[in-house]
């Protein structure tokens, strides 16, 4: 076993601890297993082991051998051999998402070692793995596709969620209109941030809403406001409009920022 390494001499919390545990566990069965080739923990359990806390889930891949791939999505003997089950489901092809009776939450999945070489996720740590495993499965080959996009691009993604999402508002689709203008428009907004003010790392470099309140703790960033709920459609509107207007107004095209101001004071006067 590789083992589990020292978060900064810090002592972990009894839940933390036991994710790590399990993880060991998981590794112990495969070690005794001769289809597998390595177990690897991402995010919170692999490089990130600071951010464990007892809110985490336990997330991990499984390398085996090419044929051994089928078997280990269809059965669970391999893992209730670390702990016993109280539900699993399929989510993905390659993975499978599961509640273990001691109430610990994971999602896995199995790969190949050419799946895996194919395959976009952040940096991990090895677990276990087999003697003769190819080095550096726990280094990407591909990295995650940040959304890169320049400055106007992310505006204008902005202002044309907004556009679409009043005119559904409009209609009466209410929870379309949501998810536009509180949850993708303002993923613009905070890709904006990281854009013009910097700052750490992603914690989840596929999902910009992950520890956005540390990420951009001191920032002009009024979550509360821009995300207000299902029942205040126009107002999330007018919130992420002014952010905008306030953050890169050189940026916000005319037409488009008046047809979304006509949409605003329709709904005003609706």
């Amino acid at each position: 076993m590789t083992g589990t390494p020292a978060a900064g001499g810090q002592p972990r919390s009894p839940a933390a601890q036991s994710l790590l545990d399990r993880l060991d566990r998981i590794g112990e069965v495969l070690r005794k297993r001769g289809d597998a080739l390595a177990l690897l923990g991402p995010g919170s359990v692999g490089v990130d082991l600071h951010r464990l806390d007892e809110h985490s889930d336990l997330d991990f891949f499984v390398v085996v051998e090419d044929d051994a791939k089928a078997g280990y999505l269809a059965r669970l003997d391999w893992l209730t051999a670390a702990a016993p089950v109280a539900f699993s489901f399929a989510n993905t092809v390659d993975g499978r998402k599961v509640l273990f009776e001691d109430g610990i939450y994971a999602e896995y999945a199995v790969f190949t070692v050419a799946e895996l070489r194919t395959a976009a996720y952040p940096p991990g740590r090895v677990v276990w793995q087999r003697a003769d495993a190819p080095a550096g499965l726990e280094v990407p080959q591909r990295t995650p596709p940040l959304d890169d996009s320049d400055l106007p691009h992310q505006v204008g993604e902005a202002l044309t969620n907004l556009l679409v999402g009043l005119h559904r508002e409009a209609r009466g689709e209410r929870l379309a209109a949501m998810r536009l203008m509180q949850v993708h428009a303002v993923d613009r907004v905070l890709r904006i941030l990281e854009l013009t003010e910097g700052g750490p790392d992603r914690q989840d470099p596929f999902a910009p809403e992950r520890g956005a309140e540390r990420q951009h703790r001191g920032r002009d960033l009024p979550l509360a406001q821009l995300v207000p709920g299902y029942d205040h459609n126009a107002r999330a509107a007018r919130v992420v409009l002014g952010w905008l207007q306030a953050h890169c107004p050189e940026h916000l095209d005319p037409g488009l920022l008046a047809a979304v101001e006509e949409l605003l004071d329709r709904a005003d006067e609706g």
